[in-house]
């Protein structure tokens, strides 16, 4: 990692910025960050920096969710969280027994190839989520009982090998009608106690380790100013299209690591 280029470094900067951004009110434009991760290590170290990647990404993530759920505390619904933690809790420990498998030298190809699909699918979760029919079936007292220990194990398991299970979360989260505050702020602390748990299991892999902490604490401070900035960047900018963007980059993105 003391090899990254000045524009690699700004590159992960950048990208350390929009999942503050995302973390603080901006749904959606974190994945972007973890395509961005993915493609810089990957450049940088070859196939071995693509598991490096989910190692250096969760500090920043972690600062990004200490922000948001400071900034959004009174906000929380701990029901919701209650309900999605346990089986997001046996989603990462099914991810961190997968991530063993696309350690291995000839797996590494894989796993960029595993990130690309769980990006791509993100985003078409993310749109089902605007669609009136699947968000009604999900606040439904019955349905809603038997999707989330199905979206929580599936957002573990994404988190874990991707950093990338905010959409999943989210879709939940929208189809029991939360405030926009209350969103944020419940998601925050669902994520931010997820993150934590994830730090041994990736020290476990050896994705994250004294050099790859060094190295994300320059990149925390980014994720941190996003984090206090987004609320009142959501003010100034017309969200929908933001989002529509960061969605295209997203694809563009996934369809370069699955090719």
């Amino acid at each position: 990692m003391d090899d990254f280029s000045t524009i690699q470094w700004a590159v992960l900067m950048v990208g350390s910025f929009i999942m503050g951004l995302s973390k603080g009110g901006i749904p959606g434009a974190g994945n972007l960050t973890v395509a961005l991760f993915v493609l810089v290590l990957e450049d940088a170290l070859g196939s071995r920096g693509v598991a490096l990647s989910v190692g250096l990404l969760l500090p920043v993530l972690i600062s990004a969710d200490l922000v948001s759920t400071i900034v959004y505390r009174k906000h929380a619904q701990w029901n919701y969280i209650r309900v999605l933690l346990p089986y997001f809790f046996v989603g990462v420990i099914a991810g961190w027994w997968a991530f063993d498998f696309f350690q291995q030298p000839d797996k590494a190809t894989s796993l960029m190839n595993l990130i690309g699909i769980i990006l791509l699918s993100m985003t078409a979760i993310r749109i089902l989520a605007n669609e009136a029919t699947i968000d009604s079936f999900l606040n439904h007292s019955k349905a809603s009982g038997l999707v989330a220990p199905f979206l929580g194990v599936l957002g573990g398991m994404a988190t874990m090998l991707a950093n990338a299970a905010g959409p999943i979360a989210q879709f939940y989260l929208l189809a029991m009608k939360l405030p926009k505050y209350t969103f944020i702020g419940t998601s925050a602390w669902l994520f931010l106690i997820i993150n934590i748990s994830k730090v041994p299991f990736m020290c476990e892999l050896g994705i994250l380790n004294g050099k790859v902490f060094f190295c994300a604490l320059w990149l925390i401070i980014p994720a941190m100013i996003g984090a206090l900035i987004a609320p009142r960047l959501v003010n100034l900018i017309r969200q929908d299209w933001f989002e529509r963007l960061i969605w295209f980059f997203i694809i563009v993105a996934g369809v370069r690591m699955i090719l």
